[in-house]
């Protein structure tokens, strides 16, 4: 409280809006272009009222969201689309942009004679993650945050069980690990990255 008033210095404007501090030096270095507010001297330090602080994050999200793909919001939203049909929907110009969240969620899935795994969405699905993008990187560390490291993000996941579950269930036998990966994306219909990563987190919890 500065005068009665809310004020962050730049550390702290980095945790209210989510972001790294070396963005919150970026936009104040870079403010004539990003609208960022000009702030002021107190105690040695930069601050900045929280209300020119929200002002300036509602405006700076709604510059990135304007920036995104168009949404190509014809069809029937209940149709089943693939993944490359998925992509043209989210305005990508390959499957291979596809994010996480949609390859992680299919509304169906269906195994390819090769034993591949095809993944299907709802348009309506598709559209839904389009409409819920920020536009935001993540930088592999979440924004604004110090100190101990945050909990795994696959602590508290259903599919958590089943990975640990089959990592038993090759050591009970004496199995390679070597193919554990692809075994559960098939069975659970996830992408085979995402099927690694709760390994290592079924690993982790063994």
């Amino acid at each position: 409280m500065i005068g009665g008033r809310i004020a962050f210095d730049r550390a702290g404007v980095a945790a209210h809006v989510g972001t790294a501090y070396s963005t919150v030096n970026h936009w104040h270095r870079h403010r004539a272009r990003f609208g960022f507010p000009e702030g002021f001297r107190h105690d040695g330090r930069d601050w900045f009222w929280l209300d020119d602080i929200e002002a300036f994050h509602i405006a700076h999200q709604a510059a990135k969201r304007a920036e995104l793909t168009k949404i190509d919001r014809r069809g029937d939203p209940e149709d089943l689309i693939g993944s490359g049909a998925a992509a043209k929907v989210l305005g990508y110009s390959s499957y291979r942009n596809l994010p996480d969240t949609l390859l992680d969620h299919p509304d169906r899935v269906e195994e390819l004679s090769d034993g591949r795994v095809r993944r299907l969405w709802r348009r309506r699905t598709v559209w839904a993650v389009a409409e819920a993008r920020t536009g935001r990187q993540s930088t592999g560390r979440t924004p604004g945050t110090i100190g101990a490291r945050q909990p795994h993000p696959y602590a508290n996941d259903a599919r958590l069980h089943t990975a640990i579950e089959l990592l038993a269930e090759a050591d009970a036998v004496g199995r390679d690990r070597r193919g554990l990966g692809l075994l559960l994306a098939r069975h659970l219909g996830v992408a085979p990255r995402t099927a690694q990563r709760l390994l290592a987190a079924a690993s982790d919890a063994s």
